[in-house]
């Protein structure tokens, strides 16, 4: 599907990150790849992490999309300048997740001190650490790894008693460490918003880069004169063309997916990379 929005993760997360880009840009068609044959990226090497974001771009690039957004933050922190190599030219441009998220946290941020919450492969790599502190020098970065927030979130357990307990265990230093903004540098965090609102309490804002990057990609599009919009006499979203593919079995996909996503997901494809 030419001049569709190509969006790929490790799996179901970048949903997420695909029901913002919708609410923001309904004119839009979309292509969404989901590597869940190879699900999750977060416990792999940045090599291999490298690899399978290179074979996924591919996918999609062969697709002839105009954009690439790489929703998976942990190909976002270790494979996007391997990306934006292999793909020099103008298209498809390809645009991660951190840096939106990042400029987004700066501009809200009063104290300039800012959390970081991610997989154990992002926070490892420090991307979203150096990405503020080129633009800031001056903030206070502080990250913590939390990865049972993935399967809480996958199981459907986002307002559980276990949720609540595991969100104190990860988040209780935060507080104590004067934080005024807290980025959601997982996919699937958005999941479990209000259970670590609740955990952090009142003054400390959440960026959500689902949020952010589809924010991202209307004023790149918008930019680059190349927004798609509604035909004459249409309803917003009337038109657009949404295309899943997913690398293994994608019954898990469907029933999951349609919560993060906020919508049924109908005519997923299994494809190899």
């Amino acid at each position: 599907m030419r001049d569709a929005i190509g969006i790929f993760d490790s799996g179901i997360g970048g949903l997420t990150v695909l029901r913002e880009i919708l609410r923001e840009l309904p004119d839009e068609h979309t292509i969404y790849l989901g590597d869940t044959a190879r699900v999750p990226y977060g416990t792999r090497s940045p090599e291999t992490v490298v690899r399978y974001s290179l074979q996924a771009a591919r996918f999609l690039a062969e697709k002839q999309v105009k954009l690439l957004v790489v929703a998976c933050h942990t190909s976002s922190a270790v494979g996007l300048l391997a990306l934006r190599a292999a793909y020099p030219e103008d298209r498809p441009r390809v645009m991660g997740v951190i840096e939106p998220s990042v400029r987004e946290a700066l501009r809200i941020t009063r104290t300039r001190r800012v959390g970081i919450i991610g997989t154990d492969a992002t926070i490892r790599s420090e991307a979203y650490a150096h990405a503020l502190k080129h633009l800031d020098p001056g903030v206070q970065v502080f990250t913590k790894a939390c990865p049972l927030f993935v399967p809480l979130a996958e199981e459907g357990w986002e307002g559980s008693e276990v949720a609540a307990l595991a969100a104190e265990r990860y988040l209780r230093g935060f507080r104590e460490l004067g934080i005024d903004t807290l980025i959601l540098g997982c996919t699937h965090y958005p999941i479990l918003r209000e259970t670590i609102a609740r955990s952090l309490g009142p003054g400390i804002a959440l960026v959500d880069a689902g949020e952010a990057t589809a924010r991202a990609v209307r004023d790149l599009l918008k930019q680059e004169g190349c927004l798609r919009l509604a035909t004459a006499g249409r309803s917003a979203g009337r038109d657009a063309e949404h295309l899943f593919y997913v690398t293994d079995a994608h019954e898990r996909f469907v029933k999951v997916g349609s919560r993060f996503l906020g919508r049924d997901l109908a005519g997923v494809i299994t494809v190899e990379l």
